[in-house]
């Protein structure tokens, strides 16, 4: 079996792709039974659209291949903890399990005393370091 710690790897080379088009660097992934179905990363910036977060990208992905709106069975990793829109999203995709790498304290939905859907599995601080890392440098070099 593989561990969270293989998938976020997984999101955070997601991230590094971002990174490399300038745009925040934020990965994710979402397995099915430990396969990989979806990779995304932000594209915000490439798509000049406020929605092309991460998660929103390989939510849309992950349904396309289901060939179903809902993600029952499915795992999201992601490399920062999603936004408000994202976490409805989720909620609505009634994704069974959320495991999250570095925490966003300001935008983040925890902290807006929001919930996924009441059936999903959360887990935050996996590879925590590395996936706050990667975001710090980007917002420092645009300083």
């Amino acid at each position: 079996m593989f561990s969270d710690e293989y998938f976020m790897k997984m999101a955070l080379q997601e991230a590094e792709t971002a990174l490399e088009k300038d745009e925040v660097p934020i990965g994710c992934v979402i397995v099915s039974h430990n396969r990989v179905i979806a990779k995304a990363h932000n594209l915000t910036e490439t798509l000049n659209d406020v929605t092309a977060h991460a998660e929103m990208q390989a939510i849309t992905a992950a349904a396309n291949f289901l060939g179903g709106k809902y993600l029952q069975n499915c795992t999201l990793y992601v490399t920062l903890e999603p936004c408000v829109m994202c976490c409805g999203a989720l909620n609505w995709a009634q994704i069974s399990k959320v495991v999250i790498g570095a925490r966003d304290e300001q935008r983040g939905f925890i902290n807006k005393n929001l919930t996924l859907h009441p059936k999903t599995e959360m887990i935050t601080g996996i590879m925590e370091h590395d996936c706050s890392a990667i975001v710090k440098e980007f917002f420092k070099s645009k300083r």
